[in-house]
């Protein structure tokens, strides 16, 4: 018999997000927005007209939380 697989729903999250964040920035960078300048304006102040809607782009960003995603973002830089 085969041990029982765990489901890391945070882990799961978070790669979401890392995907989801990585797939905003190269339709951004494909528009010819600076991704940083763009998601850095997005996360400090809620406006989700930083983000084009260019391939939904914000519709994808809105999918991730916010205070979730800064998070993620400084818990990774920390360590």
């Amino acid at each position: 018999m085969e041990d029982t697989a765990l489901f890391d729903v945070k882990l799961f999250e978070k790669e979401s997000a890392k995907m989801t964040l990585k797939e905003v920035v190269q339709i951004l960078e494909e528009r010819g927005y600076n991704p940083i300048n763009q998601i850095v304006g997005y996360l400090m102040s809620g406006d989700p007209g930083y983000i084009s809607n260019y391939k939904d782009a914000r519709d994808k960003m809105l999918s991730v939380d916010r205070a979730e995603l800064i998070s993620y973002l400084l818990k990774d830089y920390l360590s």
